[in-house]
């Protein structure tokens, strides 16, 4: 089922629904860079015990990309306009990287939204201001291809890229096609986020899931993410930055663990 909502400023974001409507809502959140076809292995996998909604964030896929710079409250408000247009009072929310300092936003300021967290490959500070000011700059001056090898490497192990090229192809030719002004817009969100004296607020039980081999948010980063949060289980897959792509049977046993622990 699709699903169309619009924010406060008009912006245009587009989603689906899978699975039945009577199922506890599961929301997922995407990296930057992704659209909401990166989590179609978990969608296959819970969908028919869950309500798996999935959306293109601000700047990407069929949502629209708005020629400015984003801020963290204002994707964590295009996920609620999602859940709202869904139905859906209340979800299960798992987010990675970009997504998983959305899902700690929603967490935060909307705790009666929020049933429950899985916080993949993602911290409550991602990066420098230097770092994605930079990383705006180029994509400005080249385009996505400027700067695709360099996601993809960090977004799978060389291991990865090697056994399963065709998918590695895919998800590059995705991401040279997409939305350049929404992905500098979503950087800016990165550049400007901090939530890490927030952490303590957040109630909802919570799983943190790291990558081994991932040099964006490394293990010690999922770790201190975990410790900072009351209750919160950690736990590290052999896997680069997209862990639930390149570990994804397992990436989705333990989502499922989690929501049925929940």
């Amino acid at each position: 089922m699709k699903i169309v909502a619009h924010d406060a400023d008009g912006c245009r974001i587009v989603g689906e629904a899978h699975g039945s409507p009577d199922a506890p809502p599961l929301l997922f959140l995407n990296s930057i860079g992704c659209d909401r076809t990166l989590w179609d292995e978990q969608v296959r996998g819970l969908s028919a015990d869950f309500r798996c909604i999935v959306f293109d964030a601000r700047g990407h896929g069929e949502s629209d990309a708005p020629a400015a710079e984003y801020g963290l409250a204002q994707l964590g408000q295009d996920a609620l306009g999602i859940l709202d247009a869904a139905g859906a009072d209340r979800a299960h929310v798992c987010g990675l990287s970009l997504g998983g300092l959305v899902a700690q936003w929603l967490a935060i300021h909307a705790p009666r939204r929020t049933a429950s967290l899985v916080l993949a490959n993602t911290s409550s500070r991602i990066g420098n201001v230097e770092g994605w000011e930079t990383r705006r700059a180029l994509v400005f001056a080249e385009g996505l291809a400027g700067i695709a090898d360099m996601a993809v490497s960090r977004f799978f192990s060389e291991s990865f890229r090697q056994a399963h090229p065709e998918p590695v192809a895919e998800l590059r030719r995705r991401f040279v096609a997409a939305s350049a002004t929404g992905y500098a817009g979503c950087c800016a969100a990165l550049r400007d986020a901090d939530l890490t004296p927030q952490l303590s607020a957040i109630q909802a039980p919570t799983l943190v899931i790291g990558g081994e081999l991932d040099v964006s948010t490394p293990p010690d980063q999922t770790a201190a993410l975990a410790a900072a949060i009351t209750g919160a289980r950690h736990q590290v897959l052999r896997a680069a930055h997209l862990s639930n792509l390149e570990q994804a049977d397992a990436f989705t046993a333990a989502l499922r663990g989690h929501l049925e622990a929940s």
